[in-house]
């Protein structure tokens, strides 16, 4: 009897002794990568991350193709860089996690720039800049953030406006005494709000205007300012990968000096960028 439960305690030990060696050797490669810009010139392919129901940025248009201002942005700077580009779409609450492992090379889809995605994320230069609304019915008694007492109000997961609604709780939340309801994408909270299971979406501007301009709205819709400060998006990468971070960022700023970028704006927002 003390033999067999001498041998089961000497295996239970050594399965935890090798299952703590493969996480730890998984830990260490992950923090000790390289820079990834020789293996993306050998393979001569980057695979972007995005949301594809995400209007103006990347999204499918009426014949299933993939469109918006940050993919014609990235397919023009990778292909100044002898890189062809992928687009992946992925769950956009786990982006990062999606970069951290490998599946992705960047994010790059009305990334919003801020201080707890710098934690785990390298950003390029800011080279857009948007505002969050609250998109709600014409006829909706909501004028203002404060009129949201007693509303239901939607965002989406892993959002920039997720995370301004509970790191900045003054503009919005302080106001809110309901749940607030979390989707996986914005069009699908905002055929919520036009059948009235939510009041109101918080969401960027550019994505409610082009919304409205190209939807055939069953419910019209109307976009209430919010004070959130101004969101700047870049595109994400590793930290490691300085190098891909630098390259991209003198081809944003080359695009942006030839015109690409102001033609892009009207295009897709009405505006110059």
């Amino acid at each position: 009897m003390h033999n067999k439960k001498l041998k089961l305690l000497i295996g239970n030990g050594l399965a935890l002794i090798i299952l703590a060696l493969i996480i730890g050797g998984l830990s260490y490669r992950m923090s000790h990568r390289q820079d990834s810009w020789h293996a993306l010139q050998q393979r001569k392919t980057v695979v972007i991350g995005i949301d594809d129901t995400y209007v103006p940025m990347g999204f499918r248009d009426k014949k299933g193709h993939l469109v918006g201002y940050d993919v014609e942005l990235a397919r023009a700077t990778f292909e100044r860089m002898g890189l062809k580009p992928k687009f992946q779409t992925i769950d956009w609450s786990m982006n990062q996690t999606e970069l951290a492992t490998g599946h992705i090379d960047v994010i790059w889809n009305g990334y919003t720039i801020n201080a707890e995605r710098k934690q785990k994320v390298a950003f390029s230069n800011p080279y857009h800049s948007d505002r969050l609304v609250l998109l709600t019915k014409q006829s909706a008694p909501i004028r203002q953030a404060s009129d949201m007492k007693n509303k239901n109000l939607a965002v989406q997961s892993g959002s920039s406006g997720f995370d301004s609604l509970n790191a900045q709780p003054q503009y919005l939340k302080k106001y809110l005494n309901r749940k607030v309801s979390q989707y996986d994408t914005y069009d699908k909270a905002i055929n919520d709000l036009q059948v009235g299971r939510v009041d109101a979406v918080l969401i960027d501007r550019d994505y409610a205007n082009y919304y409205m301009t190209h939807e055939q709205l069953k419910t019209p819709l109307r976009m209430v300012q919010t004070a959130f400060p101004k969101d700047e998006y870049g595109v994400g990468f590793r930290k490691e990968d300085k190098v891909l971070r630098e390259r991209v960022n003198r081809q944003l700023t080359e695009l942006q000096q030839d015109g690409t970028e102001s033609k892009l704006g009207q295009k897709y927002f009405g505006t110059a960028n």
